[in-house]
């Protein structure tokens, strides 16, 4: 991992998830790039100038972030991006073409200005973008290690696909996994299937000599039961898929990933589906 990007709109709530990536930088010696995006119409705005001049202001923010927070960026350099045109479009465009490791993202904005556009932008960041995108909520208290991650199994054939990355970033933490694995059904057929996706992951990461234990749950809410493990075991991360317009997803994937992002009180690292059909090959499940 050496290239992180970071959505930052300077509400409090993107410094802090500036601040929380600064910490997985220095683990991975990465660089981070900042990403503004110009979404106004008008001179007015929360930076009071002229049209001509807010840029230059929103430079100057990023100077003195730069002045603030490159020295505790140990191992990596710190810098910056403007862009104007649909925000999560332009957010995710740019980590693609930067070849981003990482998207890290705050879940919700916290001012009244329009211009914080953080929270409304988060899901659309979450649903589009070509790598993993990590959230992070505003009150949650950053660490220097991510020591306990979350990753929950369903009976969605994409339940895997999360494995690989996190197995990277548990790796490169040191971190326990915690397979919350869930059967929001009494049958017995999917019982079997939930199973056999345990043991390849598992089997997955014995070989990857990451620690784990497995949890079993029974809940019709995969859900809240995913956040409430989390909250028990004091996790660091919750490590679920996502996929774009899903509409008729059961299990952690579609609505239930949108819950997970807007609701999950612990940062959220969500992998996109569009890895899917590697994954599964991986996992000789086709």
């Amino acid at each position: 991992m050496k290239k992180i990007v970071v959505a930052l709109d300077f509400s409090s709530g993107s410094i802090h998830a500036l601040k929380y990536a600064i910490q997985i930088a220095n683990k991975a010696g990465a660089n981070i790039l900042m990403i503004w995006v110009d979404k106004t119409s008008s001179p007015d705005s929360i930076y009071s100038t002229s049209i001509e001049s807010y840029r230059g202001e929103v430079i100057k923010r990023f100077k003195d972030l730069i002045s603030e927070y490159q020295p505790q960026l140990t191992g990596g350099k710190l810098d910056y991006k403007l862009r104007k045109g649909k925000i999560y479009a332009e957010v995710v465009n740019t980590a693609k073409s930067k070849n981003a490791d990482i998207i890290i993202t705050g879940s919700h904005g916290v001012s009244g200005f329009e211009e914080y556009w953080i929270g409304s932008n988060a899901n659309r960041v979450v649903g589009h973008a070509y790598c993993p995108v990590i959230t992070v909520r505003n009150g949650f208290k950053i660490k220097h290690d991510i020591n306990t991650i979350v990753v929950p199994i369903d009976h969605s054939n994409h339940t895997l696909t999360k494995i690989p990355f996190t197995a990277e970033l548990a790796t490169l933490f040191g971190s326990k996994i915690h397979l919350a694995v869930i059967f929001s059904t009494n049958l017995k057929t999917m019982h079997k299937r939930i199973e056999n996706f345990t043991d390849k992951a598992k089997k997955y990461f014995t070989q990857a000599n990451v620690s784990f234990v497995v949890e079993r749950i029974q809940s019709q809410n995969a859900t809240k039961a995913a956040i409430d493990y989390a909250k028990s075991v004091e996790a660091d991360l919750i490590a679920i898929i996502t996929e774009k317009d899903d509409t008729k997803g059961s299990g952690l994937i579609g609505p239930s990933a949108q819950q997970i992002v807007n609701h999950s009180p612990i940062p959220v690292l969500s992998v996109h589906v569009d890895d899917a059909r590697k994954t599964m090959k991986l996992f000789d499940i086709i």
